[in-house]
């Protein structure tokens, strides 16, 4: 089976010790692509470097809305830039760095941890649209209790540009019969196995619109493990059961997604 990891963070700090074996261990399950995001100035440094390492790994450059206003959400583990982020400077360097990229990401809004600075994560989230148009790149979508304007401010910024896809997508039912309806791929983590929080998703979504991920080290299928690419293996077990399709036919159809979205 070709599988595929479209969104995750190597360069956090729980794999400091262990890359080298994360990598081989998702290559022994098939995984053949595995793209790491970027979220602020020095994360995007990062995984430009970390990318050198194996050409298994992709690169999506971004600004997590958290980070572009200079706030924070606690300790992540991956590098931030202290205080508002230059975004011109920033928006430079990923021009600058296009080629090397399959996306621009990950960038979108978040409430959960911002309640204050609504208007502002808006504007710098059309910015930010408005460059990968621009780049001609897919964008990799972060939204967190802020689903409706995210997705309102897409339709109206981004149409059909550009492929959209939204990561761990958390919104209620209506929001993602919207996505749908507006050609948009949804990327399911493999934490679905234990919680079950996106088994209805994958259910009501095309398989045609569905990729896999794994937020690494986040979003694990494990109660207490840290999640690595190979998990997405899960993943795929999970959504075959869901639309009672074998495992290979539902890894093929992902990477046909994955080549024609994100590496189109």
């Amino acid at each position: 089976m070709n599988l595929v990891d479209v969104h995750c963070h190597l360069n956090q700090d729980l794999f400091k010790k262990d890359l080298d074996e994360v990598i081989q261990r998702a290559k022994d399950v098939g995984v053949k692509a595995i793209v790491i995001s970027g979220t602020n100035p020095a994360a995007n440094q990062q995984v430009l470097e970390l990318a050198k390492k194996d050409p298994i790994l992709k690169v999506s450059l971004g600004l997590h809305p958290i980070d572009a206003l200079g706030l924070s959400e606690g300790e992540t583990g991956i590098p931030r830039v202290e205080g508002k982020i230059d975004l011109e400077k920033e928006f430079k360097f990923i021009e600058d760095n296009k080629d090397k990229i399959v996306a621009i990401g990950e960038i979108g809004l978040d409430y959960h941890w911002d309640k204050e600075h609504h208007q502002e994560q808006q504007e710098v989230f059309r910015k930010i649209l408005r460059l990968a148009i621009k780049l001609n790149k897919p964008v990799i979508i972060h939204t967190w209790a802020g689903e409706e304007d995210c997705i309102n401010i897409l339709e109206e910024e981004v149409k059909d540009k550009v492929p959209v896809v939204l990561h761990c997508f958390g919104g209620r039912k209506s929001l993602v019969t919207r996505g749908v309806e507006l050609g948009y791929c949804f990327s399911v983590p493999p934490s679905t196995i234990r919680t079950g929080n996106f088994n209805t998703m994958i259910k009501k979504i095309p398989l045609q619109q569905l990729l896999t991920e794994t937020d690494s080290p986040w979003q694990s299928p494990f109660k207490g493990e840290r999640c690595e690419p190979a998990h997405v293996l899960e993943t795929i077990k999970k959504i075959a059961e869901i639309k009672n399709i074998s495992e290979e036919e539902a890894a093929d159809q992902i990477w046909e997604n994955y080549q024609k979205i994100l590496n189109f």
